[in-house]
């Protein structure tokens, strides 16, 4: 199945990637994309820090659905509001749940229990799209900016291992719906975000070897980000044009590495000398649909 339409029949997609190699401007790009052809996409947020809505030029989410375009939106998500959440849920006696969240024993749990945030994250965002939460937009897809790729592929098997080890309650259902949904290869999909260096090559093609381990499944999709374009030519060469130089000449060695290795569809984006914010995803994004058109059309 081609990539494109690959992407448009997922519900959640997951995007990951070494930290530093513009894995957020990628889940941005992604999702406005997405959006542009028709799905109604949501971006999800779980860095307390709040980065995203610089990159797509919106207020702050602080928790709430903030509407980007028509189709596309953002939030910004604390998982502890989603454990809170089940408990209410569970027990559904106001005044007993908020004591039961107040007790030092609850936090011990929500702050040590292993995978509890990892379930939390990827319960709401399988909530968003199945459209259980009141009061939110129909959602389509969620794109999730993912934790570094370490933490990526603990994110996808906690809910598992968590389902197993404790084996019953409202805990061990979320987590047993969600090990499901990331298991099933129709519903939910992967995209690995890079650039073309030793470090960040490397972590992408560990993530790749982990998903058909674990799940027996490829990525949908890689992309090299970043990528320097040839130095100028000229006589002379100062201290600048030279490291342009050994830039490019590294990147051309790692691509020719992922070329071998990575079997799965690619899109490269160049560093483009724009700061970060909406006009670099605005760019970027111009750049990744024409690559994806040709990917389609190759």
């Amino acid at each position: 199945m081609p990539v494109l339409e690959r992407l448009l029949q997922r519900r959640l997609i997951v995007v990951t990637g070494k930290g530093g190699v513009g894995k957020s401007a990628m889940t941005s790009v992604l999702g406005r994309s997405l959006a542009r052809r028709g799905r109604r996409a949501l971006v999800l947020e779980v860095d307390p820090r709040e980065n995203l809505h610089q990159m797509l030029g919106v207020a702050p989410s602080g928790g709430a659905i903030v509407e980007v375009e028509p189709n596309f939106y953002l939030q910004n998500l604390k998982p502890r509001h989603v454990v809170d959440w089940v408990v209410e849920k569970q027990v559904r006696i106001k005044m007993i749940a908020k004591r039961v969240m107040r007790s030092p024993i609850y936090h011990r749990f929500v702050e040590g229990a292993p995978g509890l945030t990892e379930i939390a994250i990827l319960g709401h965002a399988l909530r968003l799209a199945r459209g259980e939460l009141s009061g939110t937009p129909d959602i389509d897809v969620v794109v999730l900016d993912a934790p570094a790729t370490g933490h990526g592929v603990y994110l996808l098997t906690a809910p598992r291992l968590f389902a197993e080890a404790i084996g019953d309650g409202p805990f061990a259902q979320l987590a047993g719906e969600v090990a499901d949904y990331v298991a099933d290869p129709v519903a939910s999909g992967v995209v690995v975000v890079t650039q073309a260096e030793e470090m960040p090559v490397q972590e992408a093609l560990e993530l790749r070897r982990a998903l058909a381990e674990r799940f027996g499944r490829e990525p949908e999709l890689l992309i090299a980000n970043g990528l320097y374009p040839p130095a100028p030519e000229g006589d002379g060469e100062d201290e600048l044009t030279a490291l342009w130089r050994r830039r490019y000449q590294l990147n051309a060695s790692q691509l020719e590495r992922l070329d071998r290795q990575w079997a799965g569809p690619r899109i490269d984006l160049p560093l483009l000398p724009i700061d970060g914010g909406a006009e670099l995803v605005a760019a970027l994004g111009d750049r990744f649909d024409s690559a994806l058109t040709n990917l389609e059309e190759a």
